[in-house]
């Protein structure tokens, strides 16, 4: 078995701040070694990401104790039978564990894959199994086919994309999620186009990250939306036209877009800003969702204007990617200069500053951070 630090998530929903309730407790786990089509991979980077947060505070209920963490890359240390990979390989973890054989994947839409959604709901990997062992002998739960904040972690060889050793481990972690997420929302799910018009709403990692792949479209105006100055500040060195957040929002993009924006992006996982992303979307156009509100959570939209303005609304899981496809292609973008990411870099931390991270994300302090290893 191999030694690891990981952060494990015992009970959610404790208060802020992060850094005084200390949600995350840093525990010495081991590994069991990887079973049939699995990898033991060290982690070199990892992305403190929304998904984690909303399980952090409990809108996103997963089973207990686990050890959390889904964005991140790293390196192959050992492999389980049945794996095209080898030690030494660098990866990429995507959070969906595509299983490759089920009708939706055979289809081309591994993101939305039974068998992932299963284990990935469950805590476990895709075989079914749990890798980390606590000292008490308790067996905490996988998060999203990753848990990355760790040392070292077990994953199924299909939530993981080889990439070249010359890449940064704290750049490429941000393919595993905000770059997907975001970058394919606009790309694949809104499919913007040159000269459109694109809108923004969420400018923390998977919101810039659509911001980033709508200009590389060729858009022929990007409005990026925050309540958050900064972040409107930082959009705007992007080559974005920042627009303030708050119930002004939509007239001022009417206003810039002559009547709404053809394709709008909403990353935030608030009701009420996904009704607003649609009221900013013209006639005809295209609004896109990837934020995760509260399960239950109702929308209220008017439902004639689907029929006559011709809206499509339309959600976007992972960006409606194919991870093995689309993970070296965005990295491509990056290294042409069309996608750069790493100005998203909000900040590195150390294990044991986990908590504090969180309460960055929490209050819009950041973008994206990253836990890094020795």
């Amino acid at each position: 078995m191999t030694a690891t630090r990981a952060a494990v998530l015992v009970e959610s929903g404790r208060p802020a701040p992060y850094a005084a309730s200390r949600p995350l407790e840093i525990a010495d786990l081991r590994l069991d070694p990887p079973g049939q089509g699995e990898l033991l991979v060290r982690i070199g980077a990892a992305g403190l990401c929304h998904s984690d947060l909303s399980v952090i505070n409990g809108s996103r209920p997963r089973p207990l104790p686990m050890a959390l963490g889904h964005e991140a890359a790293g390196e192959v240390v050992e492999t389980g039978p049945g794996t095209e990979f080898a030690p030494g390989d660098h990866v990429v973890l995507a959070f969906v564990p595509a299983c490759g054989h089920c009708e939706r994947c055979v289809a081309g839409r591994p993101a939305l894959c039974g068998p992932g959604a299963q284990a990935n709901g469950a805590g476990t990997l895709l075989g079914g199994g749990r890798r980390f062992r606590a000292p008490d002998g308790t067996r905490p739960h996988h998060h999203l086919g990753v848990s990355a904040f760790s040392e070292y972690t077990v994953v199924s060889s299909r939530s993981a994309v080889k990439i070249d050793r010359d890449l940064p481990f704290d750049v490429a972690a941000l393919f595993g999620c905000a770059v997907l997420t975001g970058a394919g929302a606009a790309l694949h799910s809104a499919a913007v186009a040159p000269g459109d018009t694109v809108a923004v709403f969420g400018l923390g990692g998977v919101g810039l990250s659509a911001v980033l792949a709508a200009k590389a479209a060729g858009a022929s105006t990007v409005l990026a939306v925050d309540v958050v100055a900064s972040k409107r500040d930082l959009a705007e060195r992007l080559g974005a036209r920042p627009v303030a957040g708050g119930p002004d929002a939509v007239e001022a993009i009417r206003d810039l877009t002559s009547g709404g924006a053809e394709k709008v992006v909403d990353t935030t996982g608030v009701v009420a800003v996904l009704e607003q992303a649609y009221a900013a979307t013209r006639p005809g156009g295209t609004t896109v969702t990837v934020g995760l509100p509260a399960p239950g959570a109702p929308l209220t939209l008017p439902a004639l204007s689907l029929v006559s303005e011709e809206r499509t609304l339309r959600g976007s899981y992972l960006g409606s990617c194919v991870p093995r496809r689309d993970v070296p292609r965005f990295i491509a973008l990056y290294r042409d200069g069309a996608l750069p990411v790493d100005a998203l870099l909000s900040g590195r931390l150390p294990l044991d500053k986990i908590n504090t991270g969180f309460d960055r994300l929490h209050t819009a302090e950041a973008v994206r951070q990253l836990i890094t290893f020795p």
